[in-house]
């Protein structure tokens, strides 16, 4: 049988990945693929009716979902060929599949009901269900284990692996742990053939691994870059403010930094840091859910904080 033609021209389309926090967990908004596994709002860019990347992006994400997405950033551009996206369209027109990918985030993802359209088939997922080894808030995760046996296995068969597999996993106690590094951890995981994606795309039989819930197409990959980003501007940007309710306790803050980072946070060195970074005022509130003492109620501060320096939020981690 003669190989099909190659691509003679492109596409662009446009993902969004979406994250709030709900319940104390990173959500992330999703819909469902054609077959039937989850997936990221997705949408073609229009050249000819569609005005601006952003502005097609947001027109189909609330089409989807019912939801109008707030703070948006570019993140990449995903085109590699021989993934399941970008892959060549269907069709006579064989066009290649270029993927835009953008971060948004939401204050609003705990009230479902408001933004999610009722009846469809978007909803929010942990994130941490598409990278379960990413949450080391309760220390090493289980997942882990089997993992590593699985990489041992790949590092035997090429030693130079070793390095990069211990610079990323940190599989020995006095090896860290950096958890901006998400994408390159799945794309390690990738290669290494040890999540669904990738025996997918080879047509293999999938790996019996704790390795996450699989996305359609190229979506786990943009969510991966979706995550490190977040996780690394927590460090320079106030952004977290971004996924808080108007008023919220330092506790709040606290448990909304430990879900996105997937690390637990020394309680005192943080509320210490905030307070000094001048970004939270408080209210003269309390908050009486907490079941306990009442907690004090902050909100984002109006005024430039340290004389007009942007800053993030401090993350001491609890050794």
């Amino acid at each position: 049988m003669a190989e099909p033609a190659p691509p003679t021209g492109i596409r662009i389309g446009l993902s969004a990945v979406v994250i709030g926090l709900r319940l104390g967990e990173a959500v992330v908004l999703t819909t469902r693929a054609e077959d039937g596994s989850a997936a990221l709002p997705f949408g073609p860019f229009d050249p000819v009716r569609d005005r601006t990347f952003e502005l097609a992006l947001r027109a189909f994400v609330t089409a989807q979902t019912g939801f109008r997405p707030g703070y948006v950033e570019q993140l990449y551009t995903f085109g590699d060929l021989g993934r399941a996206s970008p892959r060549a369209t269907p069709g006579p027109e064989r066009l290649r599949e270029v993927s835009v990918g953008y971060l948004a985030l939401t204050a609003d993802a705990a009230d479902t009901a408001a933004l999610v359209r009722p009846g469809g088939e978007a909803r929010w997922r942990p994130v941490l269900d598409f990278f379960p080894w990413e949450d080391h808030r309760q220390g090493r995760p289980p997942s882990l284990g089997p993992l590593d046996s699985a990489l041992d296995a790949w590092v035997e068969a090429d030693p130079r692996r070793r390095a990069r597999v211990d610079a990323l996993f940190a599989p020995q106690p006095d090896q860290r742990w950096s958890d901006s590094r998400v994408l390159e951890r799945y794309e390690l995981l990738y290669e290494a053939g040890l999540v669904q994606e990738a025996a997918r795309d080879a047509d293999r039989d999938r790996p019996a691994l704790p390795s996450g819930a699989p996305m359609a197409s190229d979506h786990r990959r943009i969510l991966a870059t979706g995550l490190g980003r977040l996780r690394s501007k927590l460090r320079y940007r106030p952004v977290l403010f971004d996924l808080m309710s108007p008023t919220f306790t330092l506790s709040d803050l606290q448990r909304g930094a430990e879900a996105i980072t997937g690390i637990t946070l020394h309680k005192q060195n943080f509320r210490r840091g905030v307070e000094r970074t001048g970004l939270v005022s408080p209210t003269g509130r309390f908050s009486t859910g907490t079941g306990g003492r009442p907690a004090e109620l902050f909100t984002r501060s109006a005024a430039d904080p340290l004389d007009g320096q942007t800053l993030g939020l401090p993350l001491p981690a609890l050794r």
